[in-house]
This record gives C-alpha cells, structure tokens and sequence, in this order.
C-alpha cells in the first residue's frame, strides 16, 4: 500500500501554482469587466487542480513505461521509478483523476453556458475532453506529444489561453481581445517552466528518444528560447496594459520584473544542466507573483 506522502510527491505540490495562474488572472479579468463569477473562478480553479494532478500522474506514469525515468535522469525521483506506487496503482489514480476533472468540468460548463447556444456548450464540452486527454497523452501512449516536441505548443493552449480565455467566457459570455493577450502571456510562462525542465533533462532525453525542442535545438539555443518566452510573455502582458490603460495600479505587475530578470541573469551562466532544478519552481512562483500582482492592479483601478 503505498504511503499519503508518496501520492503527495506524485502530485507534484510545486507545479500547481502555475495551473491556477492562468484561471486567477481570467477571473480577475472578468472581474475588471465587472462581471465577477465566484462560482466559475472557484470550479475552474478545481478543474485545473484535477488536470494538473492528472497530467503529473501520466507524466510518472508515462515516463516510467518508455524508461526515460531512469538512474540517469535529474530532478527529484518519480514514485514509480522509485518503486513507491506499482504501475497499476497509478493507472486507477489517473481515472480517478480523470473522472474527477470530468465531473468538475461538466458543472463548470453548465454553470457557465447557461442561455448560450447549443454549439457553444458543446465546444466547451469538446474542449474539456481535450483538456483531459492532452493531460495524459502528453507522455502516456506510443503518439505521446510530449516526445515529438510538441510540449510547449500545448502547454501554451492549455495553461495560457485555454485557462484566461475560458474562465473569462464562462463568466461573461463575451469574447475580448484582452483575454487573448494575457493568456498568451502566462502561456508563454508557462511553457518557460516547461523548457527549463527539457533543459534540465537533456542529456537523459536525448538518450531516451524524448525529442523535446533542447533536444532538437540544443542547450545554448534552448537558453535563448528561454529569454524569449519570458520577454515575450512580458510583451504581450506590456501590450494589454497599454491598449486598456486607466492608472497607474496597472502598472503593479512589472514590479515583479525584477524576479524574472534575477533567474534569466543567473539561467544565462548555467553551465550544468542539472543546476536548473531549483528555477522551475522559481519561475512557476514569479509567475504566479506576477497574476496576483496583475489581477490586484485591475482592482484598484476599478476602485
């Protein structure tokens, strides 16, 4: 029977803040449009737990079945590499996963379509489906998109614009150009806490036949990919501020620059791949800093 604290270390606890930044700021958004849902902030914010618990226990699970974790990889020790929680054991976990993600979904949808038409409640229905199964295939299955190098293009939908977009229309019902905006910017965060963790793991990837794109670009080009998700996530943030300016509370947010420039000096040095670790986490908290700092500069300048 495997212990509380192992399911707890599947879970990854320190990749969770990254999966509520992107609903955090849709919800502040919509707040900003005076048309505040506690009900869709609060179920999206579930779902998006559900989702991210889900896509850790097929990454454990996933990476364990092609033999990418192994004693060469870097970065703390998977649970069932570590012979902590059995294969079929994670296998259940991630329907339980799914089913609650699914269930949570669904009201989420249904709390948030009501008086749309009826194509618009089955996109979202859709599109919770590919929530569910992008969180798994990404190294689950031999098409795992994870080992083509397709990542980063669906971290960037499903952490960025799925999660600010989405939130945003279930609570409004409105399309806004806005939305679109910041969820590229946290999307573009998101997928830099995706490349740091390829960066990292290069060499064992390579190995294994994990085609991440450090794999494909190598390591130093990889480091200025890096620089230019965090610039560009920052641009496109720059861009909303500028076209739906008010005050000088919108500029709260890029005090936080100077945490994001502090990790891509010290990024820019790393020789080792393995001295990355400790910046994914780092960069997973900046960028939630960065959401809170936003949304609570949208409020002020309401008041």
């Amino acid at each position: 029977m495997s212990s509380r604290k192992s399911w707890v270390k599947a879970a990854r606890l320190r990749t969770l803040p990254l999966a509520l930044s992107s609903i955090i700021l849709g919800g502040a958004l919509a707040a900003f449009e005076f048309h505040a849902r506690w009900d869709i902030l609060a179920l999206s914010l579930v779902t998006a737990l559900f989702l991210q618990i889900l896509s850790n226990f097929a990454n454990d699970y996933g990476d364990s079945e092609k033999g990418t974790d192994n004693q060469h990889r870097v970065g703390p020790k998977r649970t069932i590499q570590s012979g902590e929680i059995t294969p079929a054991q994670m296998r259940r976990a991630m329907v339980v996963m799914a089913l609650l993600a699914l269930a949570s979904g669904l009201t989420l949808v249904f709390v948030g379509t009501m008086g749309i038409a009826i194509w618009g409640i089955a996109l979202f229905i859709v599109l919770g489906l590919c929530c569910i199964a992008a969180a798994v295939k990404y190294t689950v299955g031999e098409k795992a998109y994870g080992y083509r190098g397709l990542g980063d293009l669906f971290v960037f939908i499903f952490f960025g614009l799925t999660g600010v977009v989405g939130t945003y229309f279930l609570s409004t019902q409105q399309v806004f150009l806005g939305a679109w905006l910041l969820g590229s910017s946290v999307g573009l965060f998101s997928v830099g806490v995706l490349n740091l963790n390829n960066m990292r793991d290069i060499a064992n990837d390579r190995n294994s036949g994990k085609l991440t794109l450090p794999v494909r670009m190598g390591f130093k080009k990889a480091k200025i990919y890096h620089i230019c998700l965090i610039g560009g996530g920052l641009l496109f943030a720059l861009v909303h501020t500028i076209a739906y300016y008010q005050c000088c509370w919108m500029l709260l947010p890029y005090l936080s620059i100077v945490l994001f420039i502090r990790d891509l000096k010290e990024i820019i040095l790393v020789k080792d791949p393995v001295l990355l670790d400790p910046y994914l986490k780092k960069l997973s908290l900046s960028t939630l800093a960065f959401v809170l700092l936003y949304s609570a500069g949208l409020y002020l300048s309401m008041i």
